[in-house]
């Protein structure tokens, strides 16, 4: 009981105090984690309820546009993980660079995702064509959202490059890189 109380004076966050970065990110990553993983069982449990008409929406998607999107994800998130090196070293310069490629990373991901849509959009292709595109829309178009927000994250950083900033933001852009990793697979690539 009394490691408990110690630890607990400490940082006053438990295990969270153990892991890399603002305890309060590690909340945030926590619950969108919960939030899409919510979504993937919704996702999962209507391509069981429809599979014909979830077979035939995923083929007027792009296998390889999703590809793409997701090697550019991933390349701007080592880029982000090649920042924390840097800010530990006390290379505020070098950090800034590599936050700055994954933070263009991240627009190129997102002008991907724009073409799609607008794709979508002029194949008569929208939110309420049926379930699976209003999943699509949704899943993509909220992950969309956390892309957006992990680049406000990382302009933060870059603005105020400190250690802890460097690797808070970069556990955030992990978990953006995750859910693509694991999203892109099953709406795109499973039958």
């Amino acid at each position: 009981m009394a490691d408990q109380s110690t630890e607990l004076e400490e940082g006053g966050w438990g295990a969270l105090d153990r892991l890399p970065g603002n305890p309060m990110m590690w909340i945030l990553i926590i619950s969108e984690l919960a939030v899409f993983g919510a979504f993937f069982v919704i996702f999962a449990t209507n391509r069981l309820l429809e599979p014909d008409l979830f077979a035939q929406s995923q083929a007027h998607l792009s296998r390889l546009m999703g590809g793409l999107n997701t090697m550019v994800l991933v390349t701007s998130g080592l880029f982000a993980a090649l920042a924390v090196p840097r800010i530990m070293q006390g290379d505020r310069r070098g950090c800034r660079l590599w936050l700055l490629a994954a933070c263009g990373g991240g627009l190129v991901f997102l002008t991907l995702k724009a073409v799609e849509y607008g794709d979508k959009a002029a194949s008569g292709i929208g939110i309420e064509t049926n379930t699976f595109f209003t999943l699509f829309y949704l899943l993509t178009g909220f992950h969309a959202l956390h892309v957006v927000f992990g680049l406000i994250l990382m302009g933060i950083a870059m603005w105020r490059c400190s250690t802890s900033n460097v690797v808070t933001v970069t556990a955030f852009w992990h978990m953006v890189d995750l859910i693509w990793v694991i999203l892109y697979p099953v709406v795109y690539l499973m039958r």
